[in-house]
């Protein structure tokens, strides 16, 4: 990736100010959920610049990008997954990918996105129309990838990430994302917050101890309230992209918004946008372009030939002499 520098000084004055980019893992009520709270205010900002978005756009692709980081603590092992939203909405969708070694590409499926009348509030869901959600992940020695496919039934990306699993996976899952800009439409703070069930797992907990020896039902019923106040305590989390905006730190939020499951935090990591992409694979890909066709480009086209990264939006050029030997 061609990485573009943010050169605003006010901006980078502020990114100095606040927490790092950062992934804080963590488990709670004794195993039965796991999470992660991530600060991407860096993360947005350098998407933002890769691919020169307006304020709407960014907003779009950008919660698309948190989930899509936030959707790495479920991998297992070398993984890399692609989170795709194809909507018949004027945003039309995107297309992100998330590798478990920590970083997220990916792009909007429309560059600019239509709007009617100026904005009155961060309501994406006019933009995203019907359509669907679907996940592709592929893991290390896999020779086909796992696509799983719901409908969007929200309009709205981080609940309908969160249906995806209900309905895919039978798993009780949450996503909260956020965005804050300043006045003058700069991403002064922006992060996400996973939290997902885990069935069957957790020890001797004092609700496991305590329904040891009853029936089934009852804990099945012990469980359901358990999920719903984990659910009631996410609900409580104030706007993240603020709370990054303002400086907040990353475990007063863990453990104080769920301090009655006694969360831990186990690993930090860092999640970054970035791009594998690079001028020598995409002239290896033009290389093995059908004869006929590589012979019109070497004939008819400029030389060097410009290539974008629909991923990342770097530009390369490729001069014609490296795809005619």
């Amino acid at each position: 990736m061609i990485k573009q520098e943010l050169t605003d000084s006010e901006l980078l004055a502020h990114l100095a100010k606040i927490h790092k980019d950062e992934m804080t893992m963590f488990v709670m009520a004794d195993g039965s959920f796991r999470g992660a709270f991530f600060n991407g205010t860096r993360l947005v900002n350098q998407m933002r610049l890769q691919h020169n978005l307006g304020i709407l756009e960014t907003m779009v692709l950008g919660q698309a990008m948190l989930c899509a980081a936030l959707l790495i603590p479920t991998m297992k092992g070398r993984e890399h997954l692609t989170f795709r939203y194809d909507t018949n909405g004027p945003a039309a969708g995107f297309s992100v990918e998330a590798d478990s070694t920590g970083y997220v590409r990916g792009f909007l499926l429309q560059d600019r996105i239509p709007i009617e009348k100026p904005l009155e509030n961060w309501d994406l869901s006019p933009f995203l129309g019907e359509g669907t959600l679907t996940i592709s992940r592929i893991g290390e020695g896999m020779k086909a990838p796992q696509v799983g496919t719901v409908e969007i039934m929200y309009k709205n990306i981080a609940k309908d990430l969160a249906w995806y699993f209900l309905q895919s996976e039978q798993i009780h899952t949450a996503f909260n994302t956020s965005i804050q800009f300043d006045e003058k439409g700069r991403v002064i703070g922006a992060g996400g917050m996973f939290l997902q069930h885990v069935p069957g797992a957790g020890g001797k907990s004092r609700i496991s101890a305590q329904t040891e020896n009853s029936g089934a039902e009852d804990k099945k019923e012990t469980e359901e309230d358990l999920i719903r106040r984990a659910e009631n305590a996410f609900k409580a989390m104030p706007s993240i992209g603020k709370w990054f905006a303002d400086g907040g730190d990353m475990e007063d939020v863990i453990y104080g918004l769920f301090r009655e499951f006694k969360p831990t935090a186990v690993l930090n990591r860092d999640v970054i946008f970035d791009c594998p992409c690079n001028a020598e694979t995409f002239a290896g890909h033009i290389k093995h372009l059908p004869k006929a066709e590589l012979e019109d480009i070497i004939a008819h086209d400029p030389d060097p030939l410009e290539v974008v990264c629909h991923c990342c939006g770097s530009k390369y050029q490729i001069k014609k002499s490296a795809i005619s030997d």
